[in-house]
């Protein structure tokens, strides 16, 4: 398995809760000391970013901007034009998968996108999701990553949109029979 392989892995083991980022070392658990003259810096090794398409895109197809939303459990569906849509860990040119940004501004381009509540990971390829958010004005956008959750070069990012979240819809009432 290759240091790429490895991150990706364990980026998905943590998503998972098994482990944590700081417990994750990409050199593997081997004590031996990397060769001087093939090793890589982890900083260079971080900043490297995978070009992305000249003409890709990304966007958020649902809700629209300014979207006054009648519930708090909203489905949010999201569209990538000139990129393949593939799961984190693939290392396939001219893909890669979505993250969907709330009431966050934009994470350093050139790290791994954090996983939180606010950096929502759809490393199985997902082109849609339902999130929950309290009653207010919200803002979503959506970045792409390369296998191992690094931002394109350049970074795809969707206009970031804000929508208003009423909620507390209530079902129609009956009539009486």
């Amino acid at each position: 398995m290759n240091k790429r392989h490895l991150v990706a892995f364990a980026a998905m083991l943590a998503v998972s809760g098994v482990l944590t980022a700081t417990n994750v070392r990409a050199q593997g658990s081997s004590n031996a000391k990397p060769d001087a003259a093939t090793a890589k810096p982890e900083a260079e090794a971080a900043s490297k970013r995978t070009p992305a398409p000249h003409d890709a895109y990304v966007y958020i197809g649902w809700p629209n901007d300014g979207e006054v939303v009648r519930t708090t459990h909203i489905k949010v569906w999201f569209g990538a034009r000139n990129i393949g849509v593939a799961p984190a860990g693939t290392d396939k040119p001219n893909t890669g998968h979505h993250h969907l940004l709330i009431d966050v501004p934009l994470p350093p381009l050139d790290e791994p996108i954090p996983n939180d509540k606010n950096h929502l990971h759809f490393g199985l390829g997902q082109t849609e999701t339902f999130i929950d958010l309290p009653p207010g004005t919200h803002t979503l956008q959506l970045l792409m990553a390369d296998g191992d959750h690094i931002p394109h070069d350049p970074a795809l990012m969707s206009k970031k949109i804000t929508i208003h979240v009423v909620g507390g819809e209530k079902p129609p009432k009956v009539a009486s029979q």
